[in-house]
């Protein structure tokens, strides 16, 4: 009888009851939601704060890019406007340049042996039967040659070509009309470059230029070329 007493002897107070952990277990479930409620509040705030940064990088990107669209337009205005500007200013010293030059290319040719009777201006010849029209800045005149002048503010190789095919158109109209004159080339231009300027008289061609009140003819570097 006292052994069985013994074994039925009341649970040691060092040992939790049921009660005890039932109530830590609770606990425990209830700290767990709260750091996952609070931590699904922090995460759905910092989810709201980067979609409000994401709209507000989209919103400044749209600005950036209309402010660069604008900028652009402006820029493509402006330039439009300075070249319609340059345009009408390298016409009208174009035109300034031809008109300065003319009157003096007959006196100026006599001291390279050539003698010219007249100077004519703006000559445009269409020749709509055999395709051929082309227009020369001035054309000097006599019996026997003709100097076809290219006038350009600023000359170029690509304007040197150009009037290598107007002399060639020349030739060809010369001859189906039975004029048999001999053509020559000339440019002149106020800017010319030394490649340009080598370039020309490498042509066979005269290159005219502006020396102060003057001008300057500097002869091909070979025999000039005839047409």
């Amino acid at each position: 009888m006292e052994a069985t007493q013994t074994a039925r002897h009341p649970q040691d107070a060092t040992h939790p009851s049921f009660e005890t952990v039932w109530a830590a277990l609770q606990e425990t479930d209830r700290m767990m939601k709260e750091n996952a409620e609070r931590h699904d509040r922090e995460m759905k705030k910092f989810e709201q704060e980067m979609e409000k940064r994401a709209e507000q990088r989209e919103q400044e990107r749209k600005e950036f890019e209309q402010k660069m669209k604008e900028i652009e337009r402006q820029r493509k205005e402006s330039e439009a406007e300075f070249n319609k500007k340059l345009g009408k200013y390298i016409n009208l010293f174009g035109e300034f340049t031809e008109y300065t030059m003319a009157p003096y290319l007959c006196d100026k040719f006599i001291e390279l042996g050539f003698t010219f009777h007249q100077a004519n201006r703006d000559v445009c010849i269409k020749d709509k039967t055999n395709n051929i029209s082309l227009e020369i800045d001035v054309m000097l005149e006599n019996g026997d040659n003709a100097m076809l002048v290219e006038i350009k503010t600023k000359l170029t190789i690509e304007r040197i070509n150009y009037h290598i095919e107007r002399l060639e158109k020349m030739r060809r109209y010369a001859d189906l009309r039975g004029d048999k004159r001999m053509f020559l080339g000339a440019v002149a231009g106020v800017v010319v470059t030394d490649e340009v300027r080598n370039y020309a008289l490498e042509q066979g061609f005269y290159l005219i230029e502006p020396a102060g009140q003057d001008l300057n003819i500097t002869p091909p570097n070979c025999k000039p070329k005839e047409w």
